[in-house]
């Protein structure tokens, strides 16, 4: 069959990371692949085996997602958002797909709405009607309005066959953070975490023994990368490595690197996952990815969920995993470089944490669900 996953990530990169996951498992399972990415090229994720095409990208203007810039870092304006709905809709045409699927939208992108709604409208024009499937995480930025997830329950009554909800229910039901209508309750699908195989250890004994710091794919995470390197100074037995990421990674390495510190500073790097299995610990923020790397791998955690402009999802999320074992979760407005030591120190001594148990084959039944529904038609 023939598959075509509409993305756009505009801060970090973690959608886009999961719909490539997404991706794979479709192509592994035989079927045909077109990822159409509408944010910032990512080339250090996995894009094996799929067609990536890269409609005009966007990114938000910091936390604010209503105020989207281009790639020369102007506001978008009225020609490009055209562009790209343009680009969007011959990768349908061109494709034919038997199964769409957009990812997060309409729960959220409202303000790439017209390029969404435009793509599903063309969907009903075709010689088949494909399968439309939303793609969503776990946890929900929850509505600030109710009419927010009123409209999303009209699109979803409209063009939609399902929604693929990528988490374990025993673990984290959508309730938590959506308003879940009779109608949007009969269109759930929960398939368990979208994660990669587990990872095994890098092969060169990266990241052995390390207290690694991360903060996702996006410029991010300044505050606590400038408490990583002096908590690194009051652990000085203990090898500290700070991976930075953006597209103004080499920027933001130079200002850390002229502090001064014993900590490693580098660009994030796709062995990553690979890293955190003989890690000594992790600090991280608490994005979908990055908590299923910690939860397959076992790594003592530190969490400090990214709140900036009103973000509770990371929060959420945190809180939920938060009783397990070897995880330490730090609020921003207490983040010094003595609190991440003393939560790398707390994480550090816990008990080992279990990997198993929790349902991370969610691309799998993800493919599963969907070819079974085309196959129905």
């Amino acid at each position: 069959m023939k598959v075509l996953i509409a993305v756009t990530h505009l801060l970090g990169t973690g959608h886009l990371s999961r719909a490539l996951t997404l991706g794979r498992a479709f192509s592994a399972a035989g079927h045909q692949v077109c990822v159409a990415s509408g944010g910032f090229a990512a080339p250090q994720l996995n894009a094996e085996d799929i067609e990536l095409r890269q409609l005009p990208p966007l990114r938000s203007d910091g936390v604010d997602f209503t105020r989207l810039l281009t790639a020369t870092g102007e506001v978008a304006e009225a020609g490009y958002y055209d562009q790209r709905q343009a680009a969007l809709c011959a990768a349908l045409t061109d494709l034919g797909p038997d199964i769409l699927i957009t990812e997060l939208y309409p729960f959220g992108r409202r303000s790439l709405a017209a390029e969404f709604q435009a793509l599903l409208t063309a969907a009903q024009t075709l010689p088949q009607r494909p399968v439309v499937l939303a793609s969503i995480r776990d946890i929900l930025a929850p509505p600030s309005k109710p009419k927010k997830a009123t409209q999303a329950d009209t699109m979803i009554a409209k063009f939609y066959d399902a929604v693929l909800v990528h988490s374990d229910p025993a673990a984290t039901r959508l309730e938590i953070s959506w308003p879940v209508s009779e109608m949007l309750q009969s269109k759930l699908r929960y398939t368990g975490y979208v994660a990669p195989p587990a990872p095994q250890p890098q092969p060169q004994g990266a990241g052995l023994g390390e207290i690694l710091v991360s903060a996702g794919g996006g410029s991010v995470g300044d505050a606590l990368f400038e408490a990583a390197l002096k908590a690194a100074e009051l652990m000085p037995n203990t090898r500290w490595r700070l991976l930075v990421g953006g597209s103004d990674r080499a920027d933001r390495i130079a200002r850390l690197q002229a502090k001064g510190s014993p900590a490693k500073i580098e660009p994030t790097r796709a062995d990553f996952r690979h890293m955190l299995p003989r890690a000594a610990a992790s600090g991280s923020m608490c994005g979908y990815n990055t908590a299923l790397d910690l939860l397959q791998c076992g790594t003592p955690s530190v969490l400090i969920p990214f709140d900036a402009g009103n973000e509770v999802e990371q929060g959420l999320r945190a809180t939920s995993i938060a009783p397990l074992n070897g995880i330490e979760v730090v609020i921003s407005a207490n983040l010094t470089p003595e609190s991440l030591r003393a939560a790398v120190q707390a994480a550090m001594a816990a008990p080992r944490r279990a990997t198993k148990g929790l349902q991370f084959d969610g691309a799998a039944h993800s493919v599963e669900i969907a070819v079974n529904m085309a196959n129905q038609r």
